[in-house]
């Protein structure tokens, strides 16, 4: 059980190091924002392995190599976008002077689907050595929850701080989030 524990924090690192990265760039982020990146990443992390261990093995090798390109290429587009419309280049929603990042259902699906690859690979292998996947899956979603919602109001507090550099903060994190998923599966 300590070997699962450990799997779910690490597996929850990404989706923490996501919600800080809004908790920083988004303007007006608050406690219910955190809650629903708690709630989506959560939801994603809960989910990936159960899908993981349902195709096995023979899909293993193709998520395997394909994976980390796509969560790089999600976590790219979003950051980039991010770090554009901070340096105030986009025609957005106007706050106080500022481009409003979007929380919204659509982003965060998208991001919860990129920081979770890692976890529908971490179901494939649970089903390659048939080890029961629903209690893993359950614990992997609830710290991923638990840690996406205090990375959240981590970030809040670090874009009081930030202001007007803090979307491009954020957006830079995200690209840096997808480089290390990259570079991290090619060694």
């Amino acid at each position: 059980m300590i070997s699962i524990f450990l799997i779910a924090v690490s597996l929850a690192m990404d989706a923490m190091a996501v919600s800080i990265s809004s908790g920083i760039s988004v303007k007006g982020f608050g406690p219910r924002d955190a809650l629903r990146m708690g709630v989506y990443f959560g939801a994603f992390q809960f989910v990936m392995p159960l899908l993981g261990w349902l195709f096995g093995s023979s899909v293993f090798a193709f998520v395997k190599t394909v994976g980390p390109l796509i969560a790089f290429g999600l976590l790219s587009v979003i950051g980039g976008r991010m770090v554009y419309e901070g340096c105030g280049l986009a025609r957005g929603k106007k706050e106080g002077g500022k481009t409003r990042a979007s929380i919204a259902p659509r982003r965060l699906v998208v991001l919860a689907m990129a920081t979770s690859v890692d976890a529908l690979m971490t179901g494939m292998s649970m089903a390659l050595i048939q080890t029961p996947v629903l209690p893993a899956a359950i614990l992997i979603g609830v710290m991923a929850f638990l840690l996406s919602f205090a990375g959240g109001l981590m970030g809040r507090r670090l874009g009081v701080l930030f202001q007007r550099r803090a979307e491009i903060a954020g957006g830079l994190l995200l690209v840096a989030i997808g480089i290390h998923i990259l570079m991290e599966r090619q060694a």
